[in-house]
């Protein structure tokens, strides 16, 4: 009767090694994935926006996010200078210590950027400066519409409906950045040879609040004016604000560049606005280059994207390219 049992107890034995072994041999989780065919690769891209006071920055920031979301191989790490460049330049230098694997900057001031920028590029990270340029070559590719193209337009358009002569407010963007100062030399290219006179100027920094605060001072200092001149839209409804708030909104014209729908082409459906000048975001498109290159291709050095303006004639057809 013991050979029997012994047989049995054998055979269990066998199965449980057997068992015992066949687990050993199965590789532990982490283990087959790594053994696997590899994963599709994965990019992380640093994007430093100037400041979000601006809804066309936000909106710059919504398109890039939206585009991204189409492509699962992207994570995009989103960062706020607060408009200010000591933070913007940390910004460039913390996604080099990280490691990113691109960047993406749009710059609040030229001069100050170059060289974080330089310094990411050099040191072998592709950046994309988006909107406003720096100075030099030292960065993978430019995007951006063509400020002086705009303003020029925008002063051309004016010289036309004031019939070439009247009394301008201008109300300049941030200076030291590059669009500020193209959109000021377009716009007083457009005007040449007419009678129109800017009789007030002030920088009012992109924002709305400091343009409607500069807008009070032209109130006060000049009983006439036919127009407003503003580099962006939030800067123009700040004027608008103000002349508003005078009770003289009626007795001019406001004109602005940026061109959102829910913002500038609003303006122009309520009749705030004469006329709004399309600034595209360049958010979708800085994806698309950004994959383009983290994929080895090659790209442009720069990049010029079309523009329109809109007026109530042309805004139920989708506005007008510039000439």
């Amino acid at each position: 009767m013991k050979k029997p049992i012994t047989g049995l107890l054998c055979a269990v034995l066998c199965v449980l090694v057997a068992a015992t072994l066949g687990a050993c041999s199965k590789p532990a989780p982490d283990q087959a994935a790594s053994d696997a065919a590899p994963a599709d690769q994965t990019f992380t891209v640093g994007m430093s926006q100037c400041n979000l006071g601006e809804p066309w920055r936000v909106q710059m920031n919504s398109d890039i996010e939206a585009e991204a979301k189409k492509h699962p191989e992207l994570r995009v790490i989103f960062k706020d200078a607060q408009n200010q460049t000591t933070i913007q330049q940390n910004h460039v230098r913390e996604f080099v210590s990280q490691g990113v694997d691109l960047i993406i900057v749009s710059p609040l001031e030229a001069a100050p950027l170059t060289g974080p920028i330089a310094e990411a590029y050099k040191g072998g990270i592709p950046v994309i400066v988006l909107d406003r340029a720096v100075l030099g070559e030292d960065f993978t590719m430019f995007i951006g519409a063509d400020n002086v193209r705009i303003g020029e337009a925008a002063g051309r358009w004016i010289k036309n409906r004031l019939n070439g002569a009247g009394k301008v407010v201008e109300l300049k963007g941030l200076m030291t950045s590059i669009p500020g100062q193209d959109r000021n030399a377009g716009f007083r290219k457009g005007i040449e040879g007419s009678a129109i006179e800017v009789i007030f100027e002030a920088d009012m920094r992109w924002l709305q609040p400091n343009a409607q605060s500069e807008m009070e001072s032209a109130l006060t200092r000049f009983p006439e004016i036919d127009l407003v001149y503003a580099h962006n839209d939030p800067g123009a409804y700040g004027a608008y604000l103000a002349a508003k708030a005078a009770g003289r909104e009626q007795q001019m014209l406001f004109v602005g560049i940026d061109g959102l729908p829910q913002e500038g082409m609003a303006y122009v459906e309520q009749g705030i606005l004469s006329v709004t000048f399309e600034y595209p975001t360049g958010g979708r498109e800085a994806v698309q280059y950004a994959l383009s290159i983290l994929q080895g291709e090659t790209v442009s050095k720069k990049v010029v994207l079309p523009s329109r303006f809109y007026t109530k004639e042309n805004l139920a057809q989708g506005g007008e390219l510039l000439e």
